[in-house]
């Protein structure tokens, strides 16, 4: 809606659809292959128009992989525009989650550590937008850190191409906790927060700190934490312990521990509250799933799900970057239904006169002030030469 276009609330009827319904995004039928493809690219058989499952597994591992430079070249694109962290610190939270599908024709789809049948792929999220940096597809009965080093290298390498010249810092939990993916990291300069597991040597190490090194903190849950830190394989070691108060003291109260490694550099009460902050890498996914369509995997094919992965993290960063450039919400998460809600899911009508095409959207709309302002700051970032 550049140029010569306006928006008019108040003139919306009934029965005219939805703005919603203007985005791009899987429906019935697609456009001509001719649009979607390119000397190449992926060719579905036949000229005419496709649907969604048929465009789907016509990608390849290639196509699949051309699809990820798309997603990237979208990201350098709207950091370019103001969304990115430029030369300031960035926190990248690294997690896997659980995309459970059904039948006995999904090709990958097995039985991982949840029981459940489904993929198991990999994500890395920004921590304060909750754009997602990156995303690979992997077997249902993948370990937790298959391919991580890899996937770091990649990871890495786009957030720097996409413009991202200052400190980077990945937040693990335990399941990526492993020499090569420490290695990994040094050697891309990366600092790291990564929970470890309780190994033996962990807890010898644990058992070594002195009672009068732990110092109290603030916790959310009614009980009694402290934290105390100590070297282990050259990182730093900060431990957490918490005793929980219940209303009937137990006879022999116990410490229940939670360490990580870091190479970080801060106060250890500093360095354990942040490190805790990697739980938001959740509600990232969790949006994921519930406003860009990755509850499911719909195909059967292997690279039509790993295409269909990349389409919704595509989609997931758009509503970020509506939030981030056009409502200007920069240090607080909103949801993708909430942007839905307010923005997108709404009756409108469009109408040309005099070689002037007019939005008419309903009168009263309690967002019609949002609205205007994301499009008028959207509107104002200039197309890319």
């Amino acid at each position: 809606m550049r140029g010569n276009a306006h928006v008019r609330f108040g003139g919306a009827g009934r029965g005219n659809g939805s703005l919603e319904r203007a985005i791009p995004r899987p429906g019935p039928t697609l456009r001509p292959a001719a649009h979607w493809v390119h000397r190449g690219g992926a060719r579905p058989p036949g000229d005419g128009t496709i649907d969604a499952g048929t465009l789907l597994r016509c990608f390849t591992f290639g196509h699949t992989r051309q699809l990820d430079r798309l997603t990237e070249q979208a990201l350098a694109r709207a950091w370019a525009a103001g969304a990115g962290p430029g030369d300031g610190a960035m926190t990248i939270d690294v997690d896997s989650t659980i995309i459970e599908v059904h039948g006995y024709h999904k090709q990958g789809a097995s039985y991982g550590y949840t029981r459940r049948l489904g993929y198991h792929p990999l994500l890395a999220t920004r921590a304060d937008t909750g754009e997602v940096l990156h995303a690979r597809l992997r077997a249902g009965r993948a370990n937790t850190a298959r391919g991580m080093p890899r996937f770091l290298d990649e990871l890495i390498a786009r957030v720097r191409r996409a413009g991202a010249t200052g400190e980077l810092t990945v937040r693990a939990d335990s399941g990526f906790w492993s020499a090569k993916t420490i290695k990994a990291l040094r050697r891309h300069r990366v600092r790291y927060s990564i929970t470890v597991r309780h190994t033996k040597p962990v807890r010898a190490a644990i058992a070594q700190i002195p009672d009068d090194a732990w110092q109290p903190i603030d916790y959310p849950d009614p009980g009694i934490a402290q934290v105390a830190e100590t070297r282990y394989r050259g990182d730093r070691l900060i431990v957490r312990r918490v005793r929980h108060l219940q209303a009937q003291g137990e006879l022999f109260p116990t410490w229940e521990h939670h360490a990580f490694v870091t190479d970080r550099v801060g106060t250890t009460e500093w360095l354990d509250h942040d490190h805790r902050r990697h739980a938001v890498v959740e509600l990232h996914i969790r949006d994921l799933k519930n406003g860009s369509g990755l509850a499911h995997c719909p195909s059967g094919r292997f690279a039509a799900n790993a295409a269909w992965l990349l389409a919704a993290t595509l989609a997931h960063n758009l509503l970020r970057w509506v939030a981030t450039l056009g409502l200007g919400v920069r240090e607080e998460l909103t949801a993708a239904k909430t942007i839905r809600k307010t923005l997108l899911a709404l009756p409108g009508r469009l109408t040309r006169s005099a070689r002037r095409w007019t939005l008419h959207l309903p009168r009263g709309w309690p967002w019609a002030h949002s609205f205007e302002m994301a499009l008028a700051r959207l509107r104002c970032i200039p197309f890319p030469a």
